[in-house]
Formats: C-alpha cells, structure tokens, sequence
C-alpha cells in the first residue's frame, strides 16, 4: 500500500470517527432535552392535580423531604437502592406500614417525626429519569424548600460498603438528581450517596445498574442499610443548617459560588470487616 493511499484510509477514519463522536453528542443533548421537556410538561397545571398540604403538617416546625431515587416496580435493583435505604428508614421510624399512593405527587408517601422535624418520606412512582417531577410536586404540596431536601441515590464511582452525604453540586451524570435539579431549578439538595461499584469486565454500565444484588454483595448491603439510616436520622436530627459553616443548605436557589467550594463530608463507611482490617 502505497504512501498515498495509507493517507486516504487514515483520512476516512478520521472523519468517521468524526462523523460518530458528533452524533454521539448530538444524541446525549437531545436525551437530555427530551427528558427536560417531559419534566416541565409532567409539572405543567394540565398534569397536576389542584394541590393541598396534608392536615398531618398543619404544624409549626421545620419540614423534611427525604426522597429514595429508582425505578418503580425495580426496588431490588442497584439503580434503586435508595428506595431500599428509604424502606429501612421507615421500618426504624417504626411506620414502614403507612406507606400510600398519592397522585397529586407521583409518589408514595409517609408523613412521620424525627426530633421535632416534621419528615415526609417520598418514593417516585415516575422513572428515574423524571424523579424530579414527584420531587417538586411534593416539595411544593408540603411546603418544603430546596435546602431541607434530601435525595437518596445510587453511586456508580464509590464501591459497594461506602456512603458519603453530599451537599449540593452537579448531578455528576446521575439522571435522577439531573431530573431534580432541573425540576426544582437549583442544585443545593444534600444527597446522600450510596457506593454500588462500577461493573466488572465487559457488562455493561446500563446492565450493572438495573441488575440485582449477587447473594454475596447483599450481605454487605444489609450493614449498608443500617448505617445509611444511621447516617439519615444524624441529618434530620441537626439543627437549622444555617448554623452550619460548612453547609451549601443555606446558599440562595442555584447559587453555585466558586468560592463556596462544594463541601463534601466523606462519611466515607466500610462494612465492619473492613473496618477492622483497615485498623489492624
């Protein structure tokens, strides 16, 4: 093959790689696009009900919104372990049988107590996709603002025995907190993000995170559930947030400030063997 035609084939891939990667992009944006027109419109008057807080919190006190992100009728899956970690939530609460549908939010709801906060635990009965729109329906029902919101979400980078709570930031290419901070039109919300690992070998990202739990990572994930409620039920037992220096709570609506780094506590949380190993 002479010299020319070796620049010709180079020169073809390049363009079709080219060609690939731009509509690739071109792909992603519109998804997103897509996805943040169904958000508006399931927000939008003609698919929301005409809405009225609950007698439960015609209460003074500050108000909670904890939220388990997932899919419905997929609880078991990875990509829903924050309803797992809602579910353990509500059996400590001692209210794991007052769970109900509630169409004017989209979800399914328990309205209880923690240390004088009203909490109302929220399950998204929308894909994951467009949590967000159940997210906003109830913060708007129950009168709670963005910064007294935490989402409870699988973490694709922190592998399975680690949680840290989060406050604020980018959605770092999770859907469901994208849906929410788009939905609620600011990124303060703490999230307290649970360790699901990357998949292993050739399976694929979307495979590993609608796949169940092997019987071995279970047993990590129940120690996983009770230190993730361990670690919920310390935030909704905290003083107004405002009191906290370190808190992105009580930055205005969608104020990112580069200044005001977003601080991350690393609760980071190994299973006790780990735990033990790493002491040792």
């Amino acid at each position: 093959m002479g010299p020319k035609k070796k620049v010709t084939v180079s020169s073809k891939l390049c363009r079709y790689l080219s060609l690939f990667f731009k509509k690739l992009v071109n792909f992603l944006t519109m998804r997103r696009l897509l996805t943040r027109v169904i958000n508006r419109v399931l927000l939008s008057e003609l698919f929301t009900p005409a809405m009225v807080i609950d007698a439960e919190m015609h209460t003074q006190g500050r108000r909670r919104l904890v939220v388990g992100l997932g899919n419905p009728g997929m609880e078991g899956t990875r990509h829903s372990v924050g309803m797992a970690v809602l579910g353990a939530l509500a059996t400590r609460l001692g209210v794991a049988d007052r769970w109900r549908g509630d169409k004017h939010v989209s979800g399914e709801v328990i309205v209880s107590e923690v240390q004088h906060t009203h909490v109302v635990l929220l399950r998204p009965r929308l894909l994951m996709n467009v949590n967000g729109v159940s997210v906003a329906k109830a913060a708007g029902k129950y009168g709670i603002k963005p910064e007294d919101i935490l989402l409870v979400h699988d973490e694709l980078d922190k592998p399975l025995g680690k949680i840290s709570i989060k406050h604020g930031g980018s959605a770092r290419g999770h859907n469901g907190v994208r849906s929410c901070v788009d939905c609620l039109q600011t990124d303060v919300m703490t999230r307290l993000r649970v360790g699901i690992g990357r998949p292993k070998e050739k399976t694929s990202v979307e495979r590993h995170v609608l796949g169940r739990f092997s019987s071995e990572e279970q047993k990590a994930l129940d120690s996983v559930l009770v230190q993730s409620v361990d670690l919920l039920l310390s935030q909704l037992s905290q003083q107004d947030s405002q009191q906290d220096p370190q808190s992105s709570s009580s930055l205005p609506a969608g104020g990112r400030h580069a200044a005001q780094k977003r601080k991350e506590r690393a609760h980071s949380i190994l299973p006790p063997e780990d735990s033990a190993a790493a002491q040792s």
